[in-house]
């Protein structure tokens, strides 16, 4: 069995770090709880000359994009292909964004993104780095291994961990499972979002 557990997607943190530093409240149907870690919010006179609007309305379907890439499955030759392709050909560039996938570095602009977004993901990776190397005795997966077999029996390869406050289960594609860092955390709550996954 082999599952792979995802924690730090840069298109995810980036997206979640945009809206709440810049403090946009996009509007849409299923978008994720707020951060654990809330950043701090960028003064007002960068808010002030920022697209606030067009970039509050940019962030739900960019969240949904980068969500479905997210839990697509990989192609495992695509690694192969990218090397083998002549630097700055169409075919690299389709390549890259289709092992990167969409960004809003790339679709909206890089203004967004600023140094404290940066710190604030070195951060967070250092804290996921960190906690893998608990014994696997201590991991999540281990101590719901119970639910999760049954999930991994019906399809399940990957789950997706986004530093989210409560509960936020979501199936994200034949194979993947979106939940957030407190339920993963919580083995009852971790258990419950694995059964989900149908």
């Amino acid at each position: 069995m082999v599952i792979t557990v995802e924690g730090e997607s840069q298109t995810l943190l980036e997206l979640l770090w945009i809206r709440e530093a810049w403090q946009l409240h996009p509007v849409g149907d299923d978008l994720p709880p707020e951060l654990v870690d809330t950043p701090p919010q960028l003064d007002a006179s960068a808010r002030a000359s920022a697209p606030i609007a067009a970039w509050q309305e940019s962030w739900p379907g960019m969240w949904k994009a980068c969500i479905e890439h997210v839990g697509a499955p990989r192609d495992p030759g695509i690694l192969d292909r990218l090397h083998g392709s002549e630097l700055g050909s169409d075919e690299r560039s389709h390549l890259l964004r289709e092992l990167v996938g969409p960004s809003w570095r790339e679709d909206i602009g890089s203004e967004a993104m600023t140094d404290e977004g940066r710190q604030w993901m070195e951060q967070l990776n250092r804290r996921h780095i960190d906690g893998m190397r608990r014994s696997a005795g201590e991991s999540p997966e281990r101590m719901a291994l119970d639910a999760l077999v049954p999930a991994w029996r019906r399809g399940l390869t990957k789950i997706v961990e986004v530093p989210c406050l409560g509960t936020f289960t979501r199936v994200i594609g034949a194979h993947a499972l979106l939940v957030t860092a407190e339920t993963r955390a919580d083995v009852e709550r971790y258990r419950a979002a694995l059964a989900e996954f149908a």
